[in-house]
């Protein structure tokens, strides 16, 4: 996969949203808020930060709040909690002068909010909370610290009254829920595709985003077909085993190109070890 390629992974959620009147219009269904579209919003998105491989991230600010809304479109992952306080501490880094905290007086700082998007293929409930606590070696009643995400599960059949209020979510979830219907009629992965973004134009869902349909049908077929080869490259792992089915994801990555930390993430295995293969 060239660079090019590689630079479409993990873009549609992150392309469709970073339009403002939909990002605001999804925050106020999330959140029962009622901001106009025409609200200032501050985007604080980070680059290369974290190695992500199954979720975008869109950072923003908006009215003292500093938002990350993180998309997942097959599973969740447990340490998002973990993840989320790493990226906001760059945020915070990046948002406030270094010399600023060695004053006496309070520095005011933009409240921090996450939400995590789940339209995967596998069960999940309407809503789930993920807490940074729960992977605390002594769990505690009152931890000093700890971080809060609810996942709300755009799926079919789930939150139908949210995504009322949001035309944007909804034809987004619409969207990923055609390309699985259409694949689990028998069609191709290319040919799914091609059909949802017919059915989309043909019924005015996200229209102004599919006008340019062959630009983003490359970039769904290179971001989705990496993440369903994925997934399967783990299922054959675990029926072949767990260690030589990790060693076989690491030696595929790497074929890949993919950055050794981002290997050692989604395998658990050592630097040493991935360095061998």
């Amino acid at each position: 996969m060239d660079a090019a390629n590689r630079n479409f992974k993990d873009k549609l959620f992150i392309d469709y949203f970073s339009d403002r009147e939909r990002l605001i219009e999804a925050y106020n269904a999330l959140t029962g808020s009622n901001y106009p579209k025409e609200t200032e919003i501050e985007f604080a998105t980070l680059e290369n930060v974290l190695y992500r491989s199954q979720n975008n991230d869109i950072a923003f600010i908006i009215d003292g709040r500093v938002v990350v809304l993180i998309e997942h479109q097959s599973t969740i992952n447990a340490n998002m909690p973990l993840r989320l306080i790493m990226y906001l501490c760059e945020i915070y880094k990046r948002i406030i002068p270094q010399k600023m905290l060695y004053r006496e007086k309070l520095i005011k700082i933009p409240t921090p909010e996450f939400f995590v998007i789940y339209n995967g293929k596998k069960e999940y409930p309407d809503k789930m909370l993920l807490r940074l606590s729960d992977a605390f070696h002594f769990p505690q009643e009152m931890p000093s610290l700890d971080l809060v995400v609810p996942v709300y599960n755009i799926g079919k059949g789930h939150n139908e009254e949210m995504l009322k209020h949001s035309a944007a979510l909804s034809d987004y979830a619409m969207f990923v829920s055609l390309v699985n219907d259409f694949e689990k009629s028998g069609l191709s992965f290319e040919a799914a595709v091609d059909e949802a973004i017919q059915h989309c134009l043909e019924c005015g869902i996200m229209e102004a985003y599919l006008e340019n349909s062959s630009e983003v049908r490359r970039m769904l077929i290179t971001e989705w077909n990496d993440d369903e080869y994925r997934e399967v490259m783990r299922e054959e792992g675990r029926e072949e085993g767990r260690e030589e089915g990790l060693i076989a994801v690491a030696r595929s990555m790497k074929a890949d190109g993919d950055p050794i930390e981002k290997i050692m993430r989604n395998t658990g295995l050592s630097e040493e070890v991935i360095g061998e293969l």
